[in-house]
């Protein structure tokens, strides 16, 4: 593990629960070798005590912009503390100090501060289920990604509340690994650029009616939200869905049909270091697509259908030092019709999904996959969440590159 050793971090507490916490990160950080200063809201005096967190620090705890010493006001200078810190945690970061620091409502010490600084800025939200899955959370959130602040991930577990759900703040533990991240700058996608197709198509009969399918697109989300986390940066082509895109801090490519889909992911192929094929694409269209609805009396009896164009086919062809990887679908004979795909498709890796698994696939939030890779190895999985599934794969991808 890297060093701390004379980073300067600058730490600032706000009211949430989590507060409970930030002694232990804060021993944490000191035992890595990092100089701290803390600055406290007021709200956050309730759940940590100043004076801990002093004794831990070594260093005073700030709260207002001035202290009083010996009846002789003192000016805590936000910019000075701005300029000090190599880095800003704020930690937790509540849903309305995200509200204030999107849209500069200078209001404590802390968010001065936050606007007054130049050095990076690592936030980690902590709050309720509900008041993370808002719209108008997910809109500062995506503000505030938008100005270059990192936004670290929620945990996922039983909250205050009682409710089970995202939201919690990260433990301090894996606050510290993304404090370590950041200064060793060896995240292991850095400078990768991740191509990612998900969701559907759909195949236009007439204006109302279409081919399609039930990929409900959540896997190829996951697999581009790990990307991010993991340092890479992602553009995301995504056919029809239901999901929250709000606040997905890549670079999203909507698409209906499996042309435009093909015409994205070839446009963008050349330029991408590592691509994961997981859109469920139509393998047909019809012939005709009928400009007027058709009408029940009209007695529509057949539907002419022709290929469409196979996107992995293509992406495999014109393959150059790009890693490739796609998915495939199995009802019978499985690891071997998967590995005939990956040999004719030209791939690096193929995930096996099984339609005789319970709870996997199409619209389930859990999935269990087989990775097999381009030497025939394979590797199961248990059933899990998608999003530890695509951490599951970039895993071995990672592994591949190495």
């Amino acid at each position: 593990m890297l060093s701390l050793e004379s980073k300067k971090i600058l730490l600032g507490v706000t009211g949430g629960i989590a507060a409970y916490k930030i002694p232990i990160l804060v021993r944490l950080l000191k035992k890595a070798g990092a100089d701290i200063r803390v600055i406290l809201t007021s709200s956050a005096k309730d759940f940590v005590s100043p004076l801990t967190l002093q004794v831990l620090s070594q260093n005073p705890v700030l709260s207002n912009f001035t202290n009083e010493e010996h009846d002789n006001p003192q000016w805590n200078n936000h910019v000075e503390l701005g300029n000090w810190a190599d880095i800003f945690l704020i930690a937790p970061a509540t849903s309305n100090s995200l509200s204030s620091m999107a849209n500069a409502k200078c209001n404590n010490l802390l968010i001065a501060t936050y606007l007054s600084t130049s050095c990076p800025v690592l936030i980690a939200p902590a709050m309720d289920l509900d008041m993370y899955n808002h719209p108008a959370t997910k809109k500062n959130i995506k503000k505030l990604s938008s100005y270059g602040n990192i936004i670290l991930p929620v945990g996922e577990g039983f909250l205050a509340s009682g409710l089970h759900g995202k939201g919690r703040m990260i433990e301090p533990e894996q606050l510290l690994k993304n404090v370590i991240s950041y200064f060793n700058g060896s995240k292991p996608l850095s400078g990768k650029k991740i191509l990612i197709t998900a969701g559907p198509t759909f195949e236009p009969i007439d204006p109302v009616r279409y081919v399609g399918n039930y990929s409900s697109g959540k896997m190829g989300y996951e697999l581009a939200k790990e990307a991010i986390r993991l340092g890479g940066k992602v553009k995301l082509i995504m056919g029809p869905n239901s999901l929250d895109l709000e606040s997905f801090e890549g670079d999203l490519i909507k698409v209906v049909t499996a042309s435009e889909m093909f015409e994205q992911a070839i446009s963008n192929f050349e330029e991408s270091t590592i691509v994961i094929a997981a859109a469920a694409v139509a393998d047909f269209t019809p012939k005709n697509k009928l400009s007027s609805k058709i009408k029940k009396e009209d007695k529509l009896s057949k539907i002419n259908l022709i290929p469409t164009k196979d996107i992995l086919f293509e992406m495999g062809r014109i393959k150059k030092d790009q890693l490739l990887v796609g998915f495939a679908l199995e009802s019978n004979d499985e690891i071997n019709n998967a590995r005939e795909k990956l040999k004719t498709k030209n791939l690096d890796a193929i995930i096996l999904n099984s339609l005789n698994d319970k709870a996997t696939g199409f619209g389930f939030d859990t999935n269990k996959i087989t990775f097999i890779k381009k030497n025939g190895t394979s590797k199961p999985f248990k059933l899990k969440s998608k999003s530890d599934v695509a951490a599951d794969i970039f895993n071995e991808i990672i592994n591949i590159n190495e």
